[in-house]
């Protein structure tokens, strides 16, 4: 919880069902990263490229997803997630 993680180079890690409250992941590289499962409550991914990854049941409830690049990523069973200033978000995860 509460981990800064700003920057790092998590390409392909493997976090399903890590605990990433309240974490600083600005910036980071979690590309095809498995997150699922993850509770993210209140994450800054803000510029993080999350092309690839696996974010399936993961809580992304107050996470920031500012300018993340969400191409390929599996998004399916995501709770409270906030897609409008995502990149490359498939129109089905999109609110209206």
């Amino acid at each position: 919880m509460g981990c800064d993680l700003s920057g790092a180079d998590l390409k392909g890690v493997d976090l399903s069902d890590a605990d990433l409250t309240d974490a600083d992941l600005t910036g980071a590289n979690l590309w095809v990263a498995h997150l699922s499962g993850a509770e993210m409550y209140d994450a800054d991914l803000s510029d993080a490229d999350l092309t690839g990854a696996n974010l399936s049941d993961a809580d992304l409830t107050g996470a920031n997803l500012s300018h993340v690049d969400l191409s390929s990523a599996n998004l399916d069973g995501v709770i409270g997630a906030d897609f409008s200033r995502a990149k490359n978000v498939p129109p089905k995860y999109l609110n209206d």
